[in-house]
Order: C-alpha cells, then sequence, then structure tokens
C-alpha cells in the first residue's frame, strides 16, 4: 500500500470513529425530546452556587468523569453546600443518593468513617456497621484537620471503590464521589495530605468570592439557606449515568492525546519540578478533558479544554522546585505543547455539536 493509500485509509478510519462517536452522544441528548440532562444540572446548581459557572462546569465534568474533587478556598465561600446541592439534584430512586459528611478533626479514628465490626450478643456473630464513606456523595469537610492515618484510610475506596474491613471487603454505591475541603489560610493543628492522596483527586479547584452582583442575589436570595431546602432533583438518576457514558465516548483527537503525553512528560524532566506528574495524572487529564467538552456541548475535544484543565488536574499532584512560580510554569508547558495543534482540523472533524 502507498503512502497516500496509508494516509487515506488512516483518515477513513478516523472520521468512521468520529461518525460513531457522534452518534453515540447525540442519541443522548436528543433521544428523550427534553433538556440536555448535563446542562439541566448546571441550571440547577447556578440557583445555589451564584456566579461560578466555570467552577460548577469544572466541578460537573470531575463528576462526570467518575473522579474526586478536593476544593481549597476560604471559610464561608460555600464548600460544604456545593456536596450538598449535588447530591439534591440528583434523583437517586425511591432512597435518593446518599449523602454523608463527615468533620474531619485530629482525634477522629479509621473505622469511623470507614466502618467497623461489632459483635451482636443476640446472634453471637459480629456485624458490620458501614462508616459514613459508604455513600454516594462523600463531603470530607476540612480533611487536612486529621491524621495521616486517617487521611490514608480514604485511599482504597478513592482509587479502587471499596473498603476492606478484616477479610471482607464492602463497596460504595454507584455513583461514588468524594468531595474534600481544606481551609489554606490556618495551618494550627493540620496535616499536609500526603502525595499518594493528592494524587487521587481528579483536580483541586478553589471557588473564590463571588463578584458585586453574585453577591447581591446571596443577599437577596440567602441560597444556602432557604434555597437550599427547597431544592428539588432535576434529572434522574439513570440520566446521570448515561451522561457519565457519554462522556467517555467523547473523541479525542491523536494530536491532543499526545499533547497530554507531552504535557505530563515534561513535569518530570522540567527543572522548575521536583516531583512529575504520574502516569495517573495523564489520564486523568485526558477524562477530564472529555467530559469537559460534553459539559460545554460538544462530542469533542478541544485544545482549549486542555488549556482549561491543566491547573486543576496537575498543579496539586507535582512538587516545585519554586511554588511561587508553579502555576506560571504549568501554563507555559500546556501553551508550548498545544500552540502547534491544527484547531480548525480538529473543529472540522468534530462531530456535530450536542444540543
Amino acid at each position: 500500500m502507498t503512502p497516500e493509500h496509508e494516509a487515506t485509509h488512516v483518515d477513513d478510519a478516523v472520521q468512521s470513529s468520529l461518525n460513531h462517536n457522534s452518534a453515540k452522544i447525540e442519541t443522548f441528548a436528543e433521544s428523550r425530546g427534553e433538556a440536555n440532562p448535563v446542562a439541566v444540572l448546571l441550571e440547577g446548581a447556578g440557583r445555589i452556587i451564584k456566579g461560578k459557572r466555570e467552577f460548577l462546569e469544572l466541578l460537573v465534568a470531575a463528576v462526570l468523569a467518575g473522579g474526586h474533587v478536593l476544593i481549597e478556598d476560604n471559610p464561608g465561600l460555600g464548600k460544604t453546600t456545593v456536596a450538598k446541592t449535588l447530591a439534591k439534584l440528583i434523583e437517586g430512586g425511591e432512597r435518593g443518593l446518599v449523602f454523608k459528611r463527615i468533620q474531619f478533626t485530629p482525634d477522629l479514628l479509621p473505622y469511623d468513617i470507614t466502618g467497623v465490626d461489632v459483635f451482636d450478643p443476640k446472634t453471637l456473630e459480629f456485624r458490620f456497621i458501614p462508616g459514613p464513606v459508604l455513600a454516594n456523595i462523600v463531603l470530607a469537610d476540612e480533611i487536612n484537620r486529621a491524621t495521616p492515618k486517617v487521611q490514608s484510610a480514604l485511599l482504597e475506596v478513592m482509587a479502587e471503590r471499596q473498603v476492606t474491613i478484616g477479610q471482607t471487603t464492602h463497596r460504595p454505591p454507584e455513583p461514588f464521589l468524594v468531595i474534600a475541603t481544606e481551609n489554606p489560610i490556618e495551618s494550627e493543628g493540620t496535616f499536609p495530605l500526603p502525595v499518594a492522596q493528592l494524587d487521587r483527586f481528579m483536580m483541586k479547584l478553589s471557588m473564590g468570592y463571588p463578584d458585586r452582583a453574585a453577591e447581591l442575589l446571596i443577599l437577596d436570595e440567602n441560597p444556602a439557606e432557604e434555597g437550599l431546602s427547597k431544592l428539588e432533583p432535576v434529572i434522574k438518576l439513570d440520566d446521570f449515568m448515561e451522561a457519565k457514558e457519554a462522556a467517555q465516548k467523547v473523541f479525542c483527537h491523536r494530536a491532543l492525546k499526545e499533547a497530554i503525553a507531552d504535557i505530563v512528560r515534561d513535569t518530570r524532566i522540567h527543572k522548575g519540578f521536583t516531583l512529575g506528574a504520574s502516569p495517573r495524572a495523564g489520564l486523568h487529564l485526558l477524562e477530564a478533558a472529555k467530559a469537559l467538552a460534553l459539559v460545554r456541548g460538544r462530542n469533542y475535544v478541544i485544545d482549549e479544554d486542555l488549556s482549561v484543565l491543566a491547573l486543576p488536574v496537575l498543579a496539586h499532584r507535582v512538587r516545585f522546585r519554586n511554588p511561587g512560580n508553579g502555576e506560571k510554569i504549568v501554563k507555559e508547558i500546556c501553551v508550548a505543547r498545544i500552540s502547534g495543534i491544527d484547531t480548525d482540523r480538529i473543529r472540522a472533524d468534530g462531530a456535530t455539536p450536542v444540543v
């Protein structure tokens, strides 16, 4: 086969893959004759979390990609409200989604979150009492106030979706999501998260203070108190699970996958890093980019998705020689790797946007 025929064959294969994925995702958005569930979920979250559209897009992308989220921000900005809102918006059948909040403190013990076997004198057998981590959405509030021993108790369930107590393995329900929060201001009585646990979080996000318009809406509506108590589910669990499947089918051009591989490898050889990103970081960046594309109404990834996600996905799991320049270095590496990509070709190859 001549090189020309080989190139034509590859292009045809790529286009066939695009068309296949396009049909899958268009069916997800159009078959019900109703609004896109992802858009409905974002709109519902926006009723409570005012003026934080990009934050909510990244949060929903992480959830659709099956990842966990670490939110680091000042007190009073609504970190806890975010998790409660998400749990209320998804209808989980008769019982609804199971939401559990764990307030991490220095005296917390591992079995306080994972569960424990207790002896039942009536049956003369041990009975397992599940811990709060065996829920759909787990809020690990102020996670850095617990000891490393307790923090590490989350490792197994975050990475493998299971908890082992004695010789028995217990699995949380699906979907399963850990949203952890930490306060960057106070360092007394806190324990820095180990690198192994930080690597389990798909994204590290920050909400930031609201702008003036959003602040006025908060004063008028008090959404965290009055709005949250009246909030009703806006999408069914089946729709949410189908959206997760659709996110996995989003097309990512080979050139963008190569850019992801190069970005991750650059963190290992650049002089500005003392610890580079793991292969898990590359997988998380790819999965998050696919989910963000779906959130923004596309069934194909573009270079802008990688640019938006580079910091939230990578910065918390690497170590910088000079932390003050860390974000700048990550941005420079990302821009350098995606700047030569033919974006017009990717957009042309991309399938019809999701409506």
